[in-house]
């Protein structure tokens, strides 16, 4: 059968200014960085730019070790690969359906690694979701095992420790990326704090410990989320859901939903995370502080949001303003402490971006760059970049580059997929302006700060 020559990847190659043994070279030494053994030679090149197909995870790596040449964001569709579609990885489990299952499970992604983003589109069938959804909903509480004979003792001592570093690694997240501590983060949830739930405890004691492992869980599943490995985010968060049922904390698994509905919002699912949002909502009503409930509200206003429903958003915007307008730190935990009115207001610049309100979009975008502390280094980032969408809906382009090139510089160490994403998405839309030197001399910074990101 004879194949069209893949032009595409040849057009990269050629501009990228590499040979078929030197991208094999390349390819080859990113893959033994991750542990991961790699064949490719200059004849399997050859290959692909005659037009033969090429493995999902292969096409991720060669389009990684084209991005770092050419110092830009290049993806598997770019260099011509899949038929123009993206490839799809499924997540397909049960949801557990006990205590034991769901700590093994936790266990067994503990031992996974992150640092190899999954290629393509996640799918996760409804049916899945649904049950686990309903499963969490109808669930009663496992309770705790109290008081162990010939265990090892656990105490407030212990809890503390495990908070202490939870916060530690959730600092390290908002300001340096998920990339940056999950693999620390596994190798301390396996091996300091999954042992310490089988062994022995007063109730007291138990509830706390397993609160306290919750969230270092969850944020495991988070961080891997920011890296970019969806499949194994999803699957971290579904079994941390399933652990919150322990101490039947539903607020705690209302947020673990919301973090389920930003993902599958960011990965363009949105009627599953208008879904999921919604049964935050409605699986922690009265368990829930009104903080926690303006942040779940805040999850469905971007879903509409992002499927163009500006009535359903607006309604929604308008739950989260009033839940916040009644919250009481005295009342919230501290793992919601980091959601303010400045963080609000980054959720609402988002909804109206993507409903392409431009004024509101303007309003709320910049408001929330002048009052995020920048010690969410992050989420000060998304603002910006929003910010420079938003201006650049209002016409305003060389304010627009101005606005990016400051987040681009002040993000440049942030090991955050996300945020990368955001920056490519811009350059996407900004390139139709490429006539103009400033479109260009962003560029240019950005391909510096990639290249600063890969020293670093």
């Amino acid at each position: 059968m004879n194949r069209e020559p893949n032009a595409q990847l040849i057009s990269l190659m050629d501009e990228a200014n590499v040979s078929n043994k030197g991208l094999a070279k390349r390819m080859r030494d990113l893959a033994a960085q991750r542990g991961e053994p790699l064949g490719t030679t200059h004849v399997s090149v050859q290959r692909w730019r005659d037009g033969s197909g090429v493995h999902p995870k292969t096409a991720a790596i060669l389009a990684q070790a084209l991005s770092v040449k050419l110092q830009r964001c290049v993806s598997p569709s770019d260099l011509g690969f899949f038929s123009g579609a993206e490839p799809t990885t499924s997540v397909s489990e049960t949801y557990p359906a006990t205590s034991t299952e769901a700590l093994a499970r936790l266990d067994g992604l503990s031992a996974e690694s992150s640092d190899a983003p999954e290629t393509g589109k996640l799918i996760v069938p409804d049916s899945d979701l649904n049950a686990a959804v309903l499963s969490w909903i109808t669930a009663r509480p496992d309770g705790i095992t109290a008081d162990r004979s010939g265990r090892q003792r656990v105490g407030m001592r212990d809890v503390r420790a495990i908070r202490t570093a939870g916060k530690m690694f959730m600092e390290l997240d908002f300001q340096f990326g998920g990339g940056h501590g999950h693999k620390a983060l596994r190798h301390y949830f396996r091996h300091e704090v999954l042992p310490l739930l089988s062994a022995s405890y007063s109730e007291k004691v138990g509830t706390a410990l397993f609160s306290a492992a919750s969230e270092i869980a969850q944020l495991l599943g988070w961080t891997a989320y920011d890296s970019g490995n969806h499949r194994l985010a999803h699957r971290y968060l579904t079994a941390t859901l399933r652990l919150s049922q322990f101490t039947d904390d539903r607020m705690f698994g209302g947020r673990i939903l919301a973090n389920l509905s930003h993902q599958a919002n960011y990965l363009g699912n949105y009627a599953q995370s208008a879904q999921l949002a919604r049964a935050a909502l409605e699986g922690a009503r009265g368990r829930a502080t009104p903080r926690a409930m303006a942040m779940f509200a805040s999850m469905e206003a971007r879903a509409l949001s992002s499927a163009a429903d500006p009535i359903g958003a607006g309604r929604a915007m308008n739950e989260a303003e009033r839940y916040l307008e009644r919250a009481d730190t005295t009342t919230d935990p501290e793992w919601l402490s980091y959601f303010t009115p400045a963080e609000l207001m980054g959720e609402f610049c988002h909804c109206f971006r993507d409903l392409k309100q431009r004024k509101e979009a303007l309003r709320h975008a910049q408001g929330a760059v002048d009052v995020t502390d920048p010690k969410y280094a992050r989420t000060l980032g998304f603002c910006r970049m929003v910010l420079a969408q938003s201006q650049l809906l209002n016409g305003e382009l060389e304010d627009a580059l101005t606005t990016a090139g400051l987040a681009v510089e002040a993000g440049d160490s942030l090991q955050s997929a996300r945020f990368q994403r955001y920056v490519g998405d811009f350059q996407a839309e900004v390139n139709t302006h490429s006539s103009n030197p400033a479109v260009a001399e962003f560029n240019e910074r950005v391909r510096e700060a990639l290249a600063r990101l890969e020293e670093e």
